[in-house]
């Protein structure tokens, strides 16, 4: 099935120059724009709520998506479970993300300079303080943010229980 054929949530995903184009519309036309991160696999209550509390920090929200090989290099060869485009299309298909962009990166610095949101917000695994791009975010004016329930919730979690299972 091709990207035409998918569902309309599957027109939120773009390239980072398209994500960047469509940033900049929003910013003229006075929109708070918050970026959200993340791997996604296997997608959980956790991500959902991480999500949706972002959102509701913003008048719009882009979620940056490790690549397949972005998630490698931060979880391990044998991840991703999930490959990188159903992961992006499933993470486009909530009702609180606008737009979704993949990034090759083990960090997703270079999204965020990029794009420049006025809010990055990171999960609550993180605090304000402990946030690793909240320099760069604060160099431009923009702003960090920790949202979501407590870390109760783990696709790494998940993944033992399979293997015990089994």
């Amino acid at each position: 099935m091709n990207t035409s054929e998918r569902a309309p949530s599957a027109k939120k995903i773009g390239d980072l120059e398209t994500i960047r184009s469509a940033v900049e519309a929003h910013r003229a036309a006075g929109r708070v724009v918050a970026l959200a991160n993340g791997v996604f696999d296997l997608l959980h209550v956790g991500h959902v709520r991480y999500l949706e509390a972002a959102r509701g920090m913003a008048d719009v929200l882009v979620v940056a998506v490790n690549s397949d090989a972005s998630t490698r290099a931060n979880k391990g060869p044998t991840r991703p479970v999930v490959p990188e485009a159903e992961r992006a299309e499933m993470v486009a298909a909530l009702g609180c993300v606008d737009h979704v962009v993949l990034f090759d990166e083990k960090s997703p610095l270079g999204v965020i300079r990029t794009l420049r949101p006025h809010l990055q917000v990171k999960g609550t695994d993180y605090t304000p303080d402990s946030i690793p791009e909240r320099a760069e975010v604060e160099s431009w004016g923009g702003r960090v943010a920790v949202a979501g329930d407590p870390k109760n919730h783990s696709t790494t979690d998940t993944l033992r229980k399979l293997e015990r299972s089994a």
